[in-house]
């Protein structure tokens, strides 16, 4: 890939101004809840928050994991709240959300890595909100088959886990995570429902070449993953890995084109693209 040093013009981002941001914008502030829009800092929270569709994070928001790419916090997480499955799907009717994406933080310091939680939400929203369309963006949960099954067998349409890079730098950048056991959970899925639309996303500019991002996209493409999304590492701050160089405009479209060449159904690839990016399209 170009190395770039500087920020270049194409990561700007224009502040949020629409209506339907600021009322849910008001709502999440109001309701406590943790969304992955504001805990990674996303650059696309206007444009999907105006669209009606946002990133809910449960689980509370500290990580047992300390992945050196990621904004949120690490540490010992506080109690399991039970009454979060009912505030997050009520919320979720009060913002007239159409396409919700579950995500959480890792709770490997519980026995079931906080699955039962994900059950319940995922029934939760169901019941209350029967129209919606929801992407589990779930953890690696140790590649654990019994624990993945519980979400599989809820039959989201979409349920997603995020690669996040090459495999020579995993052990770097997801110190906890391991390359392959991402790889054997995606296909795990797809293999135990064949209806359920398999999705992962990978980061640029921590210092992978561009062989190694075909290299990535092959083996994804072999776990029978449908949806691949690619976008450009942002250093959330000066203690996390550092931002190698900047991938342009031309060479994310570049990278596309070869996905779709490969067969993914669908291929996000940009500057400002982030896993949840057009997640309601991915449903169709």
């Amino acid at each position: 890939m170009n190395i770039i040093k500087k920020k270049p013009k194409w990561l700007k981002v224009r502040l949020p101004i629409s209506k339907n941001y600021h009322e849910l914008q008001k709502l999440v502030s109001l309701h406590k809840l943790n969304t992955i829009c504001q805990s990674g800092s996303c650059p696309n929270i206007g444009e999907c928050w105006d669209k009606g569709v946002a990133t809910f994070m449960i689980l509370g928001n500290i990580c047992t994991r300390s992945c050196r790419f990621c904004g949120v916090k690490t540490g010992k997480p506080d109690k399991i709240n039970w009454e979060e499955p009912e505030k997050i799907a009520k919320s979720i009717k009060i913002l007239k959300i159409k396409h919700a994406v579950l995500t959480s933080v890792n709770r490997d310091d519980l026995h079931d890595m906080g699955s039962s939680i994900w059950v319940h939400t995922i029934q939760k929203i169901r019941y209350l909100n029967p129209f919606i369309t929801i992407e589990a963006l779930i953890p690696d949960f140790k590649g654990e088959k019994k624990i993945i099954d519980k979400i599989v067998d809820l039959h989201p349409e979409v349920i997603s886990h995020n690669v996040e890079t090459v495999s020579r730098l995993t052990k770097q950048i997801r110190i906890q995570a391991q390359y392959d056991r991402s790889l054997k959970v995606l296909q795990y899925i797809k293999e135990k429902n064949r209806n359920i639309r398999t999705k992962t996303g990978i980061m640029l500019g921590l210092g992978e070449t561009k062989e190694e991002i075909i290299e990535t996209m092959k083996d994804i493409k072999e776990s029978q993953v449908d949806i691949l999304t690619m976008g450009q590492y942002l250093q959330p701050s000066l203690k996390h890995y550092p931002v190698r160089f900047f991938v342009s405009p031309e060479q994310f479209q570049e990278l596309k084109k070869i996905g779709l060449k490969m067969g993914f159904k669908y291929v996000e690839s940009g500057p400002l693209v982030r896993s949840s990016y057009h997640a309601e399209k991915h449903v169709k």
